[in-house]
């Protein structure tokens, strides 16, 4: 009884840890938009050096995903995420300095640490909660967008009382990178070492399978960046002032951290996933026509794209472990949907933005939008169902694989 116990208090401890972690995804980006105008001034950087500082982070996400398996095969998964903390907490320090050199730097590191930890928390979800797949990545991805959308709307308001301006408004989230490091730190140390945790796994290249859930991935993530990127502009050049704007981005984000709640409970009762990521994904198509034709219904429209937006997300999330056989091949699959998915949705806002440079208005733009949102529901149909083929091995595709039967009561 007493080691019952024990083990219910370990993974209460595994289950906190890993949402405080997932807190520190998205913070210390979002953050960054609202404030861009100021980092500039200051710096004198040219717009499309700004730009950048978008960018800069999902390239990295693109870059390193794919060695991360390996890596944690070297050091461990937990030991791994710990350095990744580590890393994350250096680069808010780095990027704290009132240098460009600074301010690259540490957002390169940034993206480096949240890389990581993006790849590992699928993958451990799949290896010590596989009952329970769909409700925690759920949570971590309503706790990552929640803390995101915090951490736009706070921005400003910091950098107008805080000693420092923006570089406060950036820099004091390193405090909560090190309270997450903290609270991972008894992880570390008793984490497992393979064959149990996280080991290095061929990158399923040839799966069909595989590349729905990376296109999947990669579609979704490039609607929220063109989102957060774009979309306030896109309401002012209809007439919404600035402030108006900034808001209706932030009610997007508020919807899509609700909408993501409502997940496990769809997934409770599906069979597999396919009608409610298709259904998910048509409803982000809605809201990209309905932008075209009307686009002075702007709160109705980020009503729809944040109800869309934030049960893709957590789809996209639960994929890689929902497709994998066992936490091995889900890290395997996260390294591939969020390299070559990352590395769509860094493209994105580039494209999105040189669409309205060429055409000067907003229907190109939002035409390609629609075009992505047609292809995401199309892939869900792929995506939503059936097991990857490990890329050493011989399960079958196109199945549900015992794993994934076992936890569909408790998704």
């Amino acid at each position: 009884m007493e080691n019952m116990s024990t083990r219910r208090s370990g993974q209460a401890l595994l289950a906190f840890g890993l949402l405080v972690v997932a807190a520190n995804l998205r913070a210390s980006l979002t953050g960054v938009g609202p404030l861009l105008d100021q980092v500039q001034a200051d710096l004198g950087l040219a717009p499309s050096a700004a730009g950048l500082l978008n960018t800069l982070p999902l390239l990295a996400f693109a870059a390193l995903s794919p060695m991360v398996p390996r890596m944690a095969t070297r050091w461990g998964a937990e030991r791994l995420l710990g350095g990744a903390l580590v890393v994350l907490t250096v680069g808010i320090a780095v990027r704290w300095l009132p240098t460009a050199v600074g301010l690259f730097a540490g957002t390169a590191l940034i993206g480096a640490g949240i890389a990581v930890g993006n790849v590992l928390l699928p993958s451990l979800i799949k290896r010590d909660f596989p009952t329970k797949v769909g409700l925690l990545t759920s949570a971590y991805a309503t706790v990552m967008g929640g803390v995101a959308a915090i951490a736009s709307g706070v921005a400003v308001p910091i950098s107008e009382v805080a000693p420092g301006g923006w570089h406060t408004a950036l820099g004091w989230w390193g405090l909560i990178a090190v309270v997450a490091f903290l609270v991972w730190l008894p992880q570390i140390r008793t984490g497992q070492t393979s064959p149990q945790a996280v080991r290095g796994h061929r990158l399923p290249w040839h799966s069909g399978l595989a590349w729905a859930v990376t296109a999947f991935m990669g579609l979704q993530s490039l609607g929220f960046y063109v989102v957060v990127t774009w979309l306030p502009q896109v309401f002012q050049d209809n007439g919404l002032s600035a402030a108006a704007a900034g808001w209706l981005l932030f009610l997007f984000q508020a919807i899509a951290v609700l909408t993501s709640l409502a997940v496990p409970g769809a997934l409770r009762w599906a069979r597999d996933q396919r009608a409610l990521a298709t259904g998910c994904s048509a409803i982000m198509l809605l809201g990209y026509i309905g932008l075209f034709f009307a686009p002075g219904l702007a709160l109705l429209w980020s009503v729809v794209l944040g109800l869309g937006g934030g049960a893709c997300l957590v789809l996209a999330l639960a994929f890689m472990s929902m497709r994998a056989k066992d936490a091995t091949s889900a890290g395997a699959l996260s390294a591939m949907a969020q390299s070559v998915g990352y590395l769509l949705a860094a493209v994105g806002p580039v494209v999105f933005g040189l669409l309205h440079t060429v055409g000067s208005d907003w229907k190109a733009p939002l035409t390609l939008m629609c075009v992505a949102a047609a292809a995401q529901t199309a892939v869900a149909l792929v995506a939503g169902r059936g097991t990857v083929r490990p890329a050493d091995g011989p399960e079958a595709e196109g199945t549900p694989s015992t794993p994934e039967r076992a936890s569909s009561p408790s998704h």
